[in-house]
């Protein structure tokens, strides 16, 4: 029996895992990338002897990595190494006051009663009720496809509404935190996860006040390498199981016909497939590969993430009070988001988020100097002077920094580079450079954001940060396993007809 045929457009973190699942479901598998390298936002670069991770910085849920090698039959310690890191992050606040957030309850409670006055049986309370959430809403509705009847038949589901309350649905996440607790420097802490799909806490629902879990319960790793190790590993898996890849070859369209798809034209050949998993930008596979208006601008209609403004620093010089991931707060948060989505202008005190991998291993800087990646929030990009915008950030950052640390940071910088959203989108295909599509501001974006299949185009799917369940590392792994799920189901159900 001839073996069924998938094109995977795209080797983000989604295509990549959406290709391996494939491959291991016994399907032929092309893995079409426009770039000339694998991983999507997941890359990496080196510059006069300092290695950055170019995207994502924080690894969480390990167990979306360890479920898909066992998938595949291979023992992931052979492609992947991994530890707990104890610190989630540093957290330095305008007031000159400093949090140590610790993966571990009891020891965050003592540290923000200590540094803040926080009350500590607040902070346990509140990642108990984080840890609820997430177990009963986050993990079904993360997992499943929100767009299928029968997922709403689920019993978990039924007992995933019982634990929902109005404020996670009707009030916003700073609202939430509000009502939790009493100082402003823990609301501000809390608020910031909403920046982890791009979020605005102040419009955001309460229900996110399940993403705290994530980092602060079930811990923060850092992958043996850097970042850059995951995309390495889930290639090399993926060339295991047979998948082959094909770079500098962009997608021009999908091939349909009488409302199914039927593969891809790449380089002005068709590459016929009986399966198309685009792990495109879902704007980018409706107006370009689809050319479809309709649904361009169905997609159009809901907000955009934020992007982000990123310089990539090395430092001549060690930094100790610094660990892997640190936050300088903005004195004024409301008024940080209010600019970045009201007004889609950049912040004038901005918070500013400073990766170090090299305080995890050697080897990424040369010996007494440092690799920072650092990030800030920017509005996605709709024609703004980025150039004159960025040059005004750097120096902001710099005061920023300089002040928060009492050191001149400018004459430490050796050397840098930049991304702005224009080159976000250049690089990824992430539309207008937003980093996780659209935002979560409003309360149904939920269920608004694009299913991972199509009713309109038969065999056509869809996974990655722009549609179901959204962006980051652990949603895109779900999202593969969820579109590869459905592509099962619908196949099965094709063998019986």
């Amino acid at each position: 029996m001839q073996r069924l045929k998938a094109v995977v457009i795209g080797s983000g973190v989604a295509g990549l895992a959406g290709a391996i699942r494939l491959a291991v479901m016994g399907y032929e598998v092309d893995v079409f990338e426009r770039n000339a390298y694998a991983g999507g936002k997941l890359s990496f670069f080196e510059k006069d002897g300092f290695l950055f991770d170019a995207g994502p910085s924080l690894f969480t849920q390990p167990q979306n990595i360890e479920e898909l090698f066992a998938f595949a039959g291979e023992p992931i310690e052979d492609y992947f190494q991994y530890r707990k890191v104890d610190l989630s992050c540093n957290y330095f606040f305008e007031n000159g006051k400093r949090v140590k957030a610790w993966t571990d309850a009891e020891r965050l409670a003592d540290e923000l009663h200590m540094q803040l006055g926080e009350d500590k049986a607040a902070v346990l309370n509140y990642l108990r009720k984080s840890e609820t959430l997430y177990n009963n809403i986050g993990s079904v509705f993360l997992n499943h496809s929100l767009h299928k009847r029968k997922t709403w038949f689920n019993k978990s589901i039924l007992k995933a509404l019982q634990t929902v309350r109005l404020p996670h649905l009707t009030g916003t996440l700073h609202g939430f935190n509000q009502s939790a607790f009493k100082k402003p420097e823990t609301i501000q802490l809390f608020d910031r996860f909403a920046t982890y799909n791009g979020s605005n806490p102040y419009q955001t629902p309460g229900m996110m006040s399940l993403i705290p879990h994530l980092e602060l319960n079930e811990g923060t790793f850092y992958p043996e390498g850097g970042m850059i190790s995951i995309t390495n590993a889930l290639v090399k898996l993926a060339e295991k199981k047979g998948v082959r890849f094909h770079f500098n070859s962009a997608v021009q369209r999908i091939i349909q016909f009488q409302g199914e798809a039927k593969g891809v034209v790449v380089n002005d050949e068709n590459v016929f497939a009986d399966v198309v998993l685009s792990n495109a930008d879902i704007y980018f596979t409706y107006h370009q590969l689809l050319a479809d208006p309709v649904q361009t601008n169905n997609v159009l209609k809901q907000e955009r993430s934020c992007s982000g403004m990123i310089f990539y620093w090395g430092m001549k010089r060690e930094f100790p009070e610094l660990h892997l991931h640190n936050i300088f707060f903005s004195k004024n948060y409301a008024a940080e988001f209010n600019t970045l989505f009201q007004q889609k202008r950049l912040y004038n005190d901005p918070t500013v988020y400073v990766n170090i991998t090299s305080k995890m291993e050697e080897g990424l800087a040369p010996k007494g100097k440092e690799n920072w990646f650092l990030l800030i929030n920017a509005p996605s990009n709709v024609g703004q002077n980025w150039e004159q915008m960025r040059i005004q950030l750097r120096q902001q950052v710099i005061d920023k920094l300089s002040r928060s640390l009492q050191t001149d940071i400018a004459s430490a910088i050796e050397t840098e580079e930049y991304l702005d959203p224009i080159r976000i989108e250049e690089r990824t295909g992430s539309f207008m450079g937003s980093l996780y599509g659209t935002s979560s501001n409003s309360k149904m974006a939920a269920f608004l954001r694009h299913p991972n299949f199509t009713n309109k185009i038969e065999g056509l799917y869809f996974c990655g940060g722009s549609v179901h369940p959204g962006g980051g590392i652990p949603l895109c792994f779900k999202s593969a396993k969820i579109a590869t799920e459905l592509i099962h189901q619908d196949q099965t159900k094709h063998a019986y007809h």
